[in-house]
C-alpha cells in the first residue's frame, strides 16, 4: 500500500490511506491502481550521475530568485554590505602584499613613489579612483553601525529598516562628497 500512496499531504483521503487502506483504494477508484506506469526509472552510471545533477543544479533559480520578487531595500542593501566589504578586504590585502613586496622586486613602489605618482595624476583620474573607495567605505561602515544598532534591538520592524536603510543611503552620499573633497 505504500506505493500506492500519492495524494497530497492537505487531502483528507491521505490520512485514511494510512488508517485504512482498503477503504481508501476502494473510494479513490483507478486513480492509484497501477503508479508504477507512472514513474520511469533508468540507471545511470556514476559520471551520467554527476552530469544530470549538474545539469537539475543549473535549471535552479537563484536565490532570491530575481525574476519573481521585487528588488527590496533590505536585501540589496545585505548583499552591497557584502561585495563593498569584499572589495575592501581584498583592496587593503592587494596593496598590502604590494607594499611590501614590490620594493623588494625594485618596482618603486614604496611611499614617496607613491606620493609622486598621486600628484602627478590628473584631477579625474584622481576621482575615478577615490570615488569607489569612498562610497564603498561609507557604505560599508554606515551599514555596520545600523547592523550594530539592530543588535541592541532598535529599528527592527519593517518601517524601522527601511529608515536605517535610507538613512545610510543618504549618509553615505553626504560622507562619499566630504571624503572627496578631502
Amino acid at each position: 500500500m505504500i506505493a500506492r500512496i500519492g495524494l497530497r499531504a492537505n487531502n483528507s483521503n491521505c490520512l485514511r490511506a494510512f488508517v485504512q487502506p482498503a477503504a481508501a483504494a476502494t473510494r479513490l477508484g483507478n486513480t492509484l491502481k497501477s503508479p508504477s506506469k507512472l514513474i520511469h526509472t533508468q540507471k545511470l552510471n556514476e559520471s551520467e550521475n554527476l552530469a544530470l545533477l549538474n545539469h537539475q543544479r543549473n535549471l535552479r533559480p537563484s536565490s532570491p530568485h530575481f525574476t519573481i520578487y521585487q528588488p527590496q531595500l533590505t536585501w540589496v542593501a545585505s548583499i552591497a554590505n557584502r561585495v563593498t566589504g569584499v572589495g575592501l578586504s581584498a583592496g587593503i590585502y592587494a596593496f598590502a602584499i604590494g607594499y611590501v613586496t614590490l620594493p623588494l622586486a625594485g618596482a618603486g613602489f614604496d611611499s614617496q613613489s607613491l606620493i609622486e605618482i598621486t600628484q602627478s595624476a590628473p584631477v579625474w583620474l584622481k576621482a575615478l579612483v577615490k570615488v569607489p573607495i569612498a562610497a564603498a567605505f561609507s557604505f560599508h561602515s554606515l551599514n555596520g553601525i545600523r547592523h550594530l544598532l539592530w543588535d541592541t534591538g532598535r529599528f527592527l520592524t519593517l518601517k524601522g529598516a527601511y529608515q536605517t536603510g535610507y538613512a545610510v543611503l543618504g549618509l553615505t552620499a553626504v560622507s562619499t562628497i566630504g571624503l572627496m573633497l578631502l
